[in-house]
């Protein structure tokens, strides 16, 4: 990590008392764990804020924005079955969290964000972290045509709906998780492509995130 960033003792020892917070829900996944051990949640806050990083709560990160639950990175990271080298596709960078923790599974990332002052504070601050994703300022519902096809695609948002462009760049085999809904609550959809084209799809339950909006500012 940059020596411009600090993990003492003390947020270690937070962040391991939020990781067994994880795991008296339920939550197995040892790699996820093992991922959000290595990268400190706490340098996506500003400094007045350490404590609040290491509970299990959504935060906001400006621009209308929040960083998800923590329970909610671990889930979507989990179900998203990242394999070392696969190439994602994230929609919604937001502060970037998201993002290190699957660079931290293997994956090559790349990565849109619709906010301006989301993508220009995050295309910053995760180098500064030691990770290279691709960034791109667009519309997530857009996807990125001229880099398809993914294994993966994780949309951090809630949508409507899943876009047609999203399905159309994944990977035979590969994997798509949204959050499906209206504003206020969103299922957790997992759509699997078959060979034939068509989606296995499966429900992972009740999440809240924040709206995926159309087109960039």
């Amino acid at each position: 990590m940059s020596k411009n960033f600090n993990d003492s003792f003390r947020t270690q020892g937070l962040r391991k008392r939020l990781l067994e917070t994880l795991r008296s829900k339920g939550f197995e996944d040892e790699l996820v764990l093992e991922a959000m051990m290595k990268m400190p949640r706490h340098y996506f806050f500003d400094g007045a804020f350490v404590e609040k990083a290491y509970t299990d709560l959504a935060f906001p990160i400006g621009a209308g924005q929040t960083i998800s639950h923590p329970m909610t990175v671990a889930t979507q990271s989990s179900i998203l079955e990242v394999k070392k080298h696969e190439k994602v596709l994230e929609i919604g960078t937001g502060c970037g969290y998201q993002t290190a923790i699957l660079m931290l599974l293997g994956a090559r990332v790349w990565t849109i964000e619709r906010q301006r002052e989301l993508f220009e504070k995050t295309s910053r601050l995760l180098p500064e972290l030691g990770f290279q994703p691709k960034f791109f300022y667009g519309d997530g519902y857009k996807g990125l045509p001229s880099y398809a096809p993914f294994d993966k695609i994780l949309v951090t948002c809630g949508a409507p709906f899943v876009p047609e462009d999203l399905k159309s760049q994944v990977k035979v085999g590969g994997l798509l998780v949204i959050p499906v809904g209206g504003d206020d609550v969103q299922r957790m959809i997992r759509l699997r492509k078959m060979k034939d084209g068509t989606f296995k799809r499966e429900d992972w339950g009740e999440f809240r995130f924040v709206p995926m909006l159309e087109d960039k500012e």
